[in-house]
Formats: structure tokens, sequence, C-alpha cells
């Protein structure tokens, strides 16, 4: 489906890179004005590249007051900014805990709330969420990053069901292992790359990782006036790693 983005501004956090740079592409190609929020600032497909910490309340409000001196609006939200964790339940401290969650969870959280006052004036508020496969499907090894992911589902939902009124579409988009620079660095990590690349592509029923762009096209989907009558739902993109129980291959 064609989107048109026409007029219309966005922030996208996390998106000097990975994920988050294909959706700041992709909506600029569309004819978004995009505001990107990042630690870093290096972000080649923004109008305007803003240093924020989403664990930090003052950045975010600084942040958003920043696009509205911009562009003079704001319309839609994608909250893509996240960071990894590995191990079972025992495997992290309390502190690291509260990290992740602080910033997988609450950081969307500070960026929606401080968003709200201009989303509300906006005639195609839309506000996009990035979850995971992990958030539904038991993955082993990952027990601190699904609690965070399976909060930002529900909080999705919660979100759509509250700003329906306020004329604000609240959707997530729940990709699978994502051929992006993260995955890269665990890969690096790991005894044997290329054997856990070839587990993490077998994993995935379509036998391979899932593209960035791919995640962006249906992040724009679902930010796009197209999708209207869209929202409180997750969007997989995931090669059917959520649904489908295939048999072996061989």
């Amino acid at each position: 489906m064609a989107t048109d983005f026409t007029g219309l501004v966005a922030i996208v956090t996390g998106g000097a890179s990975g994920i988050g740079a294909a959706v700041a592409r992709r909506l600029r190609a569309d004819g978004a004005r995009v505001a990107v929020f990042d630690l870093s600032t290096d972000a080649p497909a923004a109008d305007l590249a803003v240093r924020v910490d989403v664990s930090d309340d003052a950045t975010v409000v600084t942040g958003v007051q920043s696009v509205i001196d911009e562009f003079g609006r704001l319309d839609i939200v994608v909250n893509n900014a996240g960071i990894g964790a590995q191990g079972d339940v025992a495997a992290n401290s309390d502190a690291e805990w509260q990290r992740v969650l602080d910033i997988n969870v609450i950081g969307m959280a500070r960026v929606s709330r401080a968003a709200l006052p201009y989303l509300r004036t906006s005639p195609a508020a839309a506000i996009v969420n990035t979850a995971s496969v992990a958030a539904t499907a038991g993955l082993p090894q990952r027990a601190l990053y699904s609690a965070s992911k399976g909060a930002v589902l529900a909080l999705t939902k919660a979100m759509a069901a509250d700003h329906l009124a306020d004329g604000i579409r609240v959707n997530a988009v729940s990709p699978g292992t994502a051929d992006t620079p993260w995955v890269g660095r665990l890969l690096d990590s790991a005894a044997d790359p290329a054997a856990e690349r070839a587990a993490l592509e077998a994993r995935q029923p379509h036998g391979r990782l899932v593209s960035a762009e791919e995640i962006a096209d249906a992040v724009a989907y679902l930010a796009s006036p197209a999708a209207g009558s869209t929202t409180g739902t997750a969007l997989e993109v995931d090669g059917g790693m959520a649904g489908l129980r295939l048999r072996p291959r061989g």
C-alpha cells in the first residue's frame, strides 16, 4: 500500500542506526520531515537530529520542543529506541533490570507523554512502538529483554485505548530477529559466529533474518493515514516465527 506523509512531521527515536535509521529513511522518502532522537546526532536520514537520552526526561522534553520550534507541528512518533539483554532470569542484576526497563519501556512513555499535547492537534496523529517477537514467544536466554518487550505490547494496547478519543492511533511492530548492527555485535561475540547466524536464520520459518527495510515498511503503514482504522494492534514482521509451526526441513 502506498504511503504519503507529505506535510507531516515525525520523530523517530533510536533513528541513527539499524531499524530506526531505516524507518527515518522510509518516512522521509514518502514526504515526512523527520526528527531523529538518539544519543548520536550522526543521522543522515534526518531533517533534524537531536541528542536525546530517552532515560532522561529533561532531554526528551527539550527534544520535543526543538521539533515544534523547527517545524511547528508533530504528527507521528516512532518509539524505536531500545537496548538488548541476554541471559535467564538470574543472569542480570537489579540495576540492569531497572536500566533496560527504563530505556525500553519508560523511555517510550516519556517520549509519548511529551508529544501528546502536539499529537492531539494533528489531523493524522499516530504512535508506533517497536515491540518484538520476544513479547509473545518464549526465547531462550532473553528473560529481561522479553519482559521489556511484553510490557511494550501491553503499553501499546493501553495507550491505544486511552487516546483513541484524542484522535491518536497507537500500534506496535513486532520484528523477528533482524539483520541490524546490534545483532551483528551479538554474532561477533559468539564462539562460532557463522554457526550462530545459521541458527538464528533457521529459527525463523522463512529461513533468514528480517531486514531493517522490511520493518520500516510495516512502520510506515501503521503510521500512515492509510491505516486510519488500525489501532491497538501489533504487526508481526518475523517470517512467521510467532504463529507458524512448520515441519523441520529435510
